[in-house]
């Protein structure tokens, strides 16, 4: 069983960043990704990351990606299910096989939240979506709904348009957070209609796909799909496994000298915060990493650390 330095889980921006750092600083560093790029792979276009005027979502996971292995780490795509500590090592299980590290990053993300009514799961994939990037092809002059009122919602509805014949924006409050850019081109689109202080209460369907939902109002809307931009929730099952303590939303709390080895909170990145927040979490996670380097370098032979990365609202 093969032992590394640091073992990286997750492939988004804030593992790749410390997969690099690790092995820049000659540390012996493997990156589990099994979502390459993370959840910014699922973003149509990033246009205001400093230095890059715009790029698609999937080419800058891949970015991130790429600069890691090139520093030197290696890159595996297992899932990592399990994570427990073993003398001065940690174990990690993989479907591939098992792991061993001296030093573990959690940089596990979020994941997308779901809206939680009737017919939500039972229609997932069939006309319930939570990334119009990945499916607005596959309703090509069809009616549409994004389910949500923050800039995520905008962008999904901008996507849309490039396909749908109609999209409606379900917000549940009386206005959206959109940044002015985004929710100016939707307000201008002719293809899309915000209905404000609206909400789901069910999804229907004739059992192959969506064809309306039901809204708290009582009133129907037949539609062809529902993509849900409504937020996301941590991913911190690996750390609950290590018995790191979360808070009622289910964020690591930030605990020192726990569990025989010391846990470090860092701030995670694009999938949670605004993507004009990168540069300040970039800046979060250079300061981290370095750190984290410094403590490796001094404890290569009996390393007791983690380093959790986990999603910081602003």
């Amino acid at each position: 069983m093969e032992t590394y330095d640091i073992a990286v889980i997750g492939g988004g921006c804030a593992g790749a960043s410390a997969a690099m750092y690790g092995a820049r600083f000659n540390l012996k560093t493997i990156m589990f990704a099994e979502q390459p790029g993370g959840l910014i792979t699922t973003t149509h276009l990033v246009e205001n990351y400093p230095g890059i005027k715009s790029i698609s979502g999937p080419d800058m996971g891949m970015v991130f990606v790429e600069h890691a292995q090139v520093s030197g780490a290696e890159l595996n795509f297992s899932r990592v299910n399990q994570l427990s500590k073993e003398g001065d090592l940690f174990k990690l299980g993989t479907g591939s096989g098992d792991f061993m590290a001296k030093t573990v990053v959690l940089a596990t993300g979020t994941k997308h939240k779901h809206l939680g009514v009737p017919g939500e799961e039972e229609y997932a994939n069939k006309g319930v979506s939570y990334c119009a990037l990945c499916d607005a092809a596959f309703f090509k002059e069809k009616t549409v709904a994004i389910v949500g009122g923050g800039d995520s919602a905008a962008i999904e509805a901008n996507i849309m348009t490039q396909h749908a014949a109609k999209v409606y924006v379900l917000v549940r409050k009386d206005f959206m957070r959109a940044e002015p850019v985004n929710l100016v081109r939707i307000e201008k689109d002719p293809k899309v209609e915000i209905l404000y202080e609206t909400e789901i209460a069910e999804i229907n369907g004739d059992g192959e796909k969506v064809t309306y939902v039901i809204l708290k109002s009582g009133d129907k809307l037949e539609l062809d799909g529902v993509f849900m931009a409504i937020g996301h929730d941590p991913q911190n099952d690996l750390a609950k496994q290590i018995g790191a303590e979360l808070d009622g939303r289910g964020f690591v709390i930030i605990v020192r000298l726990k569990l025989m080895f010391q846990v470090f909170m860092l701030q995670e990145t694009l999938q949670m915060l605004s993507l004009n927040k990168q540069l300040l979490v970039r800046q979060k996670e250079c300061m981290g990493q370095l750190k984290l380097m410094n403590i490796s370098k001094k404890n290569l032979e009996k390393s007791r650390f983690v380093i959790l990365f986990s999603p910081f609202i602003i």
